[in-house]
């Protein structure tokens, strides 16, 4: 029998969410409004907190409409108080834009995050975090857990009062996370996502797309998910030496040709990881199983 062309099979494409949503008495979403490819409907930022002056995790790309929708959160769900802090899952563009932006709003608030050297350099000053560290807000209590892989800064956070997890992008609401072939780490996402199996979850807040209410089922989808398109990946090769667009034409038959840019970051990630474990190697432009 012919094996399964795709493990996960949700997508983001078509997904819409609304502008800010209350999911529990200590959070709720604020859409980042900067729909794209690799965004979906956009980034979700959280309001974690039950007081008025809620944690903001995350800050969106930094588009002029987000300053509206954070405020309309605020006065909707937060007695129309103010950010306390700001926490950051990580420092691609899409999380941290809007951290001017939120300072703006509310002065000089407090940014925490884990350094990545050289991408931090938005001209704001940062309190440094990292893995185990403790960020307490009104009636919260966040655990800062390090799960590099997607970029190599990036925490997730556990709420432990709702034993939930922020989960930034390394599990996403639908379809799957894109591992860059330059500041991606594929040995290192698949650590990560393993540690995650070993927290006591109820519930998964990702930055794209819906909640997670099967936390442990969406993470062991992710794993096996990765494990497939490693079998695909050798399957392919051996068959002869390709070129990686090569590869993503045979694999990625399900999936809109504009989105095969993405998909080819994946494929070279999975690439890098088999030649370092000695199972394929690089010629030229083509690659080949040993």
């Amino acid at each position: 029998m012919e094996e399964t062309r795709r493990v996960v099979g949700d997508s983001m494409i078509g997904l819409r969410m609304p502008d800010h949503q209350r999911h529990t008495p200590r959070v709720a979403t604020v859409l980042g409004h900067n729909p794209g490819p690799f965004t979906g409907p956009g980034t979700n930022t959280y309001l974690v907190g039950t007081g008025r002056s809620p944690i903001l995790l995350d800050t969106g790309q930094g588009v002029p409409v987000y300053s509206e929708k954070l405020k309309s959160a605020l006065g909707e769900h937060c007695a129309d108080g103010e950010v306390s802090r700001i926490v950051l899952t990580h420092a691609h563009a899409d999380h941290i834009g809007g951290v001017k932006q939120v300072r703006a709003l509310f002065g000089d608030v407090e940014v925490l995050k884990k350094p990545w050297p050289g991408k931090d350099d938005q001209g704001e000053p940062l309190t440094i975090i990292d893995d185990n560290s403790i960020v307490t807000g009104e009636g919260v209590t966040l655990r800062a857990v390090f799960t590099p892989g997607h970029a190599p800064d990036h925490l997730c956070y556990y709420l432990e009062e709702e034993r939930a997890l922020f989960t930034g992008d390394v599990v996403l609401g639908a379809g799957t996370t894109v591992i860059s072939d330059e500041s991606g780490n594929l040995v290192e996402y698949m650590n990560s996502l393993r540690r995650l199996l070993e927290l006591d979850l109820r519930t998964i807040y990702p930055a794209h797309g819906p909640v997670i209410n099967e936390p442990h089922r969406k993470i062991r989808e992710y794993i096996a998910h990765r494990e497939l398109r490693e079998r695909q990946i050798l399957g392919v090769l051996a068959g002869g030496p390709r070129a990686v667009d090569e590869i993503v034409r045979e694999i990625y038959t399900d999936v809109p040709t504009h989105l095969h840019a993405a998909a080819a970051m994946s494929v070279r990630s999975h690439l890098k990881k088999l030649r370092a474990e000695g199972r394929v190697e690089e010629n030229g432009t083509h690659w080949s199983a040993t």
